[in-house]
C-alpha cells in the first residue's frame, strides 16, 4: 500500500486504486462530491494537476486547447483533478498510455459525467480502468470494529463473529450524517448533520442544472429526492415515482420529465439505482422489471 499522509483515514479503495494503477496505464475514479475522491489520489499520486484551481484554471483550459501535452507533464501516477472541464483530456491521457505503453500513470478524478462528449473519441477501453467511490462505510469512518465481514460470511459461515458497540442512537445518527469524511471531523452532533443538509440544498439549488446547462425546478428536484428517500432500497418505477412526488407536485408532470432529473443526479453521481435482476432463465420477462432506487447521500 502506499504511505498515506498523516490524518488520513484508510479506505477500502485504496488497495483497489492500487491494483488498477498495477494493471493499467490510467484510471478514471468517479463518484459523488466530497465522497473523498482526490484525498484518496493524492495518497498515491507523484505529481497533480487541479484543473479547477482558480489562479490557473484559465491558463489550464487554454492549454488544453493548444498544447494539451504540456497538462501531462510530471512524475507518474499524475493526478489530474476534475478532468471533465476539459473533455479532450480523456483522448490526451489515453494515446499517452498508448505510446508509453507502462501502466499506472495516469488518474483522473471528476464529480460529474462530462456535459460535451464531443471532444472524446475513445472509449479508452485497453487503456483505462474505472473505479467508483462512494461515502465512506461504517467501517472506514471507524464506527465499525469490521469483525463481519461479507467475504467472511461466504468463505468460513461457521467462523462469523464480533461485537457491535454503537447504540441505537450511534447508528441512528450515522445513517442521517452519512459518510462524508469532512463531517467526521466536526465538533457537534449538529454541525455533522448540517453537512448532509448543506450538500442536498447544493445539489437541488445548482448541480443538478449545472452538470448539463439545463434549466431544472429546485422545489420539484427537491420533491424527486425525497420521493427517492421513501423509496431507498425499493423496487419502483418511474410511474410510482411520478405518482408519490404528484401528492406536493402544483403542476403537470410527465415521465419524460422526471427521467431528465433522475439523468441529471445520475450524471453527478448522486442516486445510483441497481438494475433489475434477471436471472439466466428461459424467459423474456425479468423476475423484477423495476430498478432498485438507492440514494447514494444515505
Amino acid at each position: 500500500m502506499a504511505e498515506h499522509n498523516i490524518g488520513y483515514r484508510e479506505r477500502i479503495a485504496d488497495r483497489l486504486l492500487e491494483e488498477k494503477l498495477d494493471a493499467m496505464g490510467a484510471v478514471l475514479i468517479e463518484g459523488p462530491k466530497a465522497c473523498g475522491k482526490t484525498t484518496t489520489a493524492e495518497q498515491q499520486a507523484k505529481s497533480i494537476l487541479y484543473m479547477d484551481d482558480p489562479e490557473t484554471m484559465t491558463q489550464n483550459l487554454q492549454l488544453a486547447e493548444t498544447n494539451i501535452k504540456r497538462l501531462l507533464h510530471g512524475d507518474t501516477p499524475r493526478l489530474i483533478d476534475e478532468w471533465q472541464i476539459a473533455p479532450q483530456l480523456w483522448d490526451a491521457v489515453r494515446f499517452e498510455a498508448d505510446h508509453r505503453q507502462e501502466d499506472g500513470l495516469f488518474m483522473l478524478t471528476g464529480s460529474a459525467v462530462p456535459a460535451d462528449n464531443s471532444k472524446i473519441h475513445h472509449t479508452g477501453a485497453g487503456r483505462f480502468a474505472w473505479l467508483t467511490m462512494r461515502p465512506m462505510s461504517l467501517w472506514e469512518s471507524g464506527e465499525s470494529s469490521g469483525d463481519v465481514s461479507l467475504n467472511e460470511i461466504f468463505s468460513h459461515p461457521e467462523k462469523v463473529d464480533g461485537n457491535n458497540s454503537l447504540k441505537m442512537e450511534d447508528v441512528a445518527f450515522a445513517i442521517c450524517r452519512g459518510g462524508w469524511p469532512k463531517s467526521l471531523n466536526k465538533k457537534t452532533q449538529k454541525a455533522a448533520l448540517r453537512q448532509a443538509t448543506e450538500y442536498f440544498e447544493a445539489i437541488t439549488r445548482s448541480d443538478i442544472s449545472r452538470v448539463d446547462g439545463v434549466a431544472r425546478d429546485e422545489h420539484r428536484a427537491k420533491r424527486l429526492m425525497r420521493s427517492y428517500a421513501r423509496l431507498q432500497g425499493a423496487m419502483a418505477g418511474i410511474p410510482t415515482i411520478v405518482a408519490d412526488m404528484k401528492t406536493n407536485e402544483p403542476e403537470g408532470m410527465s415521465d419524460e420529465t422526471v427521467v431528465s432529473y433522475i439523468k441529471a443526479l445520475k450524471k453527478i453521481f448522486v442516486i445510483e439505482d441497481m438494475p433489475a435482476w434477471n436471472p439466466n432463465l428461459r424467459s423474456k420477462t425479468a423476475i423484477r422489471t423495476s430498478e432498485t432506487r438507492l440514494v447514494v447521500m444515505r
